[in-house]
């Protein structure tokens, strides 16, 4: 979310490579695909019907995950404090986030707001603050998701150390998240861990991720909670 990805933007794909991360996925939309499935399919078990929802994705960059859900939701919007990030982000209603810590929206505005690989680019100091914001723009019963890097996860944390643009990183377990919920009066959810399977094994044997989710191994995982006023 800082600045500094303003420097990152024009390039940014690119800086994104890694050896092991590129073996995982031969394809790297391959990670936002796993991360818009596992939104898709836990608002379905929710029983919530996206058709009928507004969903906004705080630091969005160019937007590559709202464009999966742009045509399943009844609205899609983002945000991003980088300003040459989302100039990608063409066709889809953007607003810069300045200053970084308060987004530009009204209260109660959307039903999901998420922030994905985000937090671990917020200094530790601000994040209260800008869950707290999430907090404010999504409505009674909205959901709000955050999705990190697993930091339990030793390959994890050695492939953020060499990603050009997680030079900065300091990533948060997902009891860290949990307890910025409740710091925030949100009720917290079930989360869930994914990323075991690379996606040559996740295409034909994806079904079997679900067995892992409440174990803290994989590369990713998402934490979820409610606001209930």
């Amino acid at each position: 979310m800082p600045a500094e990805f303003d420097t990152y933007a024009h390039d940014y794909k690119e800086l994104l490579r890694e050896p092991i991360r590129d073996r995982f996925a031969a394809d790297p939309r391959f990670y936002t695909e796993r991360k818009w499935i596992l939104l898709r399919d836990y608002l379905a078990r929710l029983g919530r019907s996206t058709r009928s929802m507004s969903w906004l994705d705080v630091g969005c960059g160019e937007g590559d995950l709202l464009r999966y859900g742009q045509n399943v939701f009844d609205r899609v919007a983002g945000c991003d404090s980088s300003s040459e990030m989302i100039r990608a982000a063409e066709g889809l209603e953007v607003r810069p986030q300045s200053p970084p810590d308060k987004l530009p929206f009204d209260d109660a505005e959307f039903d999901l707001a998420t922030a994905v690989c985000v937090f671990h680019h917020v200094e530790p100091a601000h994040r209260l603050g800008l869950v707290l914001e999430m907090t404010r723009v999504v409505r009674p019963g909205g959901i709000v998701c955050l999705i990190e890097h697993n930091a339990q996860n030793a390959v994890v944390r050695r492939m953020v150390k060499r990603i050009a643009v997680d030079v900065n990183a300091v990533l948060l377990e997902q009891r860290e998240c949990y307890d910025l919920f409740t710091r925030a009066g949100l009720r917290p959810l079930p989360g869930e861990f994914f990323l075991y399977l690379p996606e040559r094994l996740y295409r034909p044997l994806g079904r079997l991720e679900a067995l892992g989710r409440k174990i803290p191994l994989g590369g990713q995982y998402a934490a979820f909670a409610e606001r209930t006023s």
